[in-house]
């Protein structure tokens, strides 16, 4: 037997409010959120939102964009959409959404996001991935008393998002953040010996990285070999989506005689279910009518981490984590198999 459950009973059909023209190929989605589910989107800074764009083709695909927005200084969710070429749900957003269009939308997600707001914060970001960088800065501006640097790459003046609002940011809180800018234009690409002496000044710091993959890599190496420990160092990684996190999950009947028992915890609940082996732990816990949190179902976005506790699982595709991620029992739900008899994780 199997059991279909619909991804689209988590989506909700939110109003934009505003758009706001951030850059010349940037622009920012202002939501409304109706009172029946202000709680469904709280979220934390750094976070992000999938939304579900129109396809002649496809009927839909579905992108995830980060808030721009904070918890702790904005009263509504901002995501901010920068154009690629040939990308087609930034285009496709950019050019079509005004106030008043709807769109569904699943509820935040994401781990890119700071656990104290009072700890001193190195944030890097190129291009776009300045959006979560921005949600983390104004949030421990704000809701914290760390201190905050900011390096910022660019290819020209002209390709800067929130250039007005981290001038006045910066002189709010200038004995708190510092803002510098990277621009290729003037400076050429940024290199792993350039950065890391700037590095090696904020090895305490938490460094959270957010751009092209080169970008991170070269941020990331630079930090390395400053000699941040490596548990202050944050990626935000994103892949695009192939598939409909919107649509139907097809689960197999959990009655499965040869499925693994698992004990879940999740925000502050304890769960007890049949696991069958060949379906993921996403699938079968929205089957058992748990909201877990997921918004890919690829393996893509990191959504879905969880921790083993006990036992043992196949990991899948689980190319986004870091190998002491994965030796320390982080596993992507939306991927993994179970293993072992019985298995207990956290989420």
């Amino acid at each position: 037997m199997t059991d279909a459950v619909s991804g689209s009973s988590r989506t909700v059909p939110l109003t934009v409010s505003a758009v706001v023209d951030e850059s010349p190929d940037a622009k920012s989605l202002v939501f409304t959120i109706p009172d029946e589910h202000r709680g469904r989107f709280d979220y934390r800074p750094g976070q992000f939102l999938t939304l579900r764009i129109p396809s002649e083709r496809t009927g839909s695909v579905a992108r995830c964009y980060s808030l721009a927005s904070s918890p702790h200084t904005d009263d509504a969710p901002k995501v901010t959409v920068k154009r690629t070429d040939g990308g087609y749900g930034s285009n496709w957003l950019c050019d079509n959404v005004s106030e008043g269009s709807v769109i569904e939308v699943l509820p935040p997600s994401g781990l890119f996001t700071p656990t104290d707001l009072d700890a001193d914060f190195l944030l890097w970001a190129a291009g776009s991935g300045v959006t979560p960088v921005m949600s983390i800065l104004k949030s421990v501006l704000a809701g914290g008393t760390g201190r905050v640097v900011l390096c910022y790459a660019n290819r020209d003046e002209r390709s800067v998002i929130f250039a007005a609002e981290l001038r006045e940011l910066a002189a709010r809180y200038a004995g708190r953040f510092t803002v510098l800018h990277w621009l290729e234009s003037i400076q050429g690409l940024p290199t792993r010996a350039q950065l890391g002496g700037f590095a090696r000044m904020f090895t305490g710091y938490q460094s959270f990285v957010c751009g092209p993959e080169p970008f991170m890599a070269v941020v990331k190496e630079a930090l390395t070999e400053a000699g941040t420990p490596r548990d202050n160092i944050h990626l935000e990684v994103f892949l695009s989506l192939t598939g409909d996190p919107f649509g139907e999950v097809v689960v197999e009947d959990s009655d499965d005689a040869d499925a693994a028992e698992v004990q879940i915890s999740l925000d502050g609940a304890v769960h007890h279910l049949r696991w069958p082996r060949n379906n993921n732990l996403v699938d079968v816990m929205l089957a058992a009518g748990i909201d877990v949190p997921f918004s890919c179902r690829e393996g893509n976005c990191g959504s879905c981490a969880a921790t083993v506790v006990d036992g043992e699982v196949d990991l899948g595709n689980a190319a986004i984590l870091e190998p002491d991620d994965i030796a320390e029992g982080l596993f992507l739900a939306c991927q993994a198999c179970p293993r072992s008899d019985k298995v207990q994780v956290e989420f």
